[in-house]
């Protein structure tokens, strides 16, 4: 607490994952980046100081991303990799195989963090596959994405190796409010995926974001992606261009007041505006999607 009246900055730079694997708080995503694309925007994230770069196998970019992270000229060890193994691959032998092919296609020995995509199908399998190549020092940290806390929960108490991350739908409008509590109780990050509700309900012209952006002279999505770090929120925004990259980086000159961060709440729906994950069909489809043959 400063003697000088003024508020101290809540400034988080990186997070220890809870085996100790220190973490970028803020990476660059590609999700959705067009193959032909992603190198570039990598190079470009990578040149404006991102050292986190957050891919999947069902991107179809991981290759891509290789390649950018070798012609960067930076350390391997200074850049933190995440990718992503899909659902059709949760069999165990099928996951060895799958884990195998995406570090293949980034051209890497050890991959910083793999996820499990989604909460469907034998993920249990899965977990187990990825308990291996972490125990053989090939995976660095594993987690999830988009469990449930009632599904990670049953995940971290049925097997040996407790998850590290979980990447969930986190926006203004779905705060999780109570999933943010059970990580921290837990020692498991909270990272969001889709930070800006992936554009819905007006989340850039909200008059409660555009009020406090204007406050502070900054962009209503660097206000959520300050809203988030503050929160304790790992954050993984997606550009193509570099002057949005740039504008995501640097997130931590400012700081938002109490009053400011009870307001967003005001806003919170704690309901999805970008899929139902109860809704059978849309279960379903995810559930069984493939992407290879």
């Amino acid at each position: 607490m400063r003697l000088d009246g003024k508020r101290e900055k809540c400034v988080m730079k990186e997070v220890r994952l809870n085996n100790g694997v220190v973490m970028p708080a803020i990476g660059f995503g590609v999700f959705q980046i067009p193959k032909k694309d992603t190198k570039r925007c990598v190079l470009d994230a990578l040149e404006v100081g991102y050292r986190s770069i957050d891919t999947a196998a069902s991107y179809f970019n991981e290759r891509e991303v290789g390649e950018a992270i070798r012609e960067s000229g930076l350390p391997r060890e200074s850049i933190f990799v995440t990718t992503k193994l899909w659902v059709q691959d949760y069999e165990y032998d099928d996951a060895l195989r799958a884990l195998d092919k995406s570090l293949s296609e980034l051209g890497l020995d050890t991959v910083d963090l793999v996820l499990l995509h989604k909460p469907y199908g034998n993920y249990y399998a899965a977990w187990r596959a990825l308990e291996r190549f972490y125990r053989e020092g090939r995976i660095r940290a594993i987690g999830v994405t988009s469990f449930s806390d009632e599904r990670l929960q049953d995940l971290f108490l049925h097997n040996e190796v407790k998850p590290m991350v979980n990447q969930i739908e986190t926006h203004p409008f779905r705060q999780q409010e109570k999933s943010n509590a059970f990580l921290k109780a837990e020692g498991i990050v909270h990272e969001t995926w889709a930070p800006f509700a992936e554009g819905q309900k007006g989340v850039f012209t909200n008059p409660v974001l555009t009020k406090i952006a204007q406050a502070h002279g900054k962009s209503v999505a660097a206000v959520i992606l300050r809203w988030l770090n503050q929160r304790g929120v790992v954050v993984i925004p997606k550009s193509v261009r570099r002057e949005r990259m740039v504008e995501s980086l640097n997130i931590l000159d400012f700081t938002l007041t109490p009053e400011e961060m009870a307001a967003i709440a005001t806003i919170n729906e704690e309901k999805s505006p970008i899929y139902d994950e109860n809704d059978l069909a849309t279960v379903r489809g995810i559930g069984l999607h493939k992407i290879h043959d």
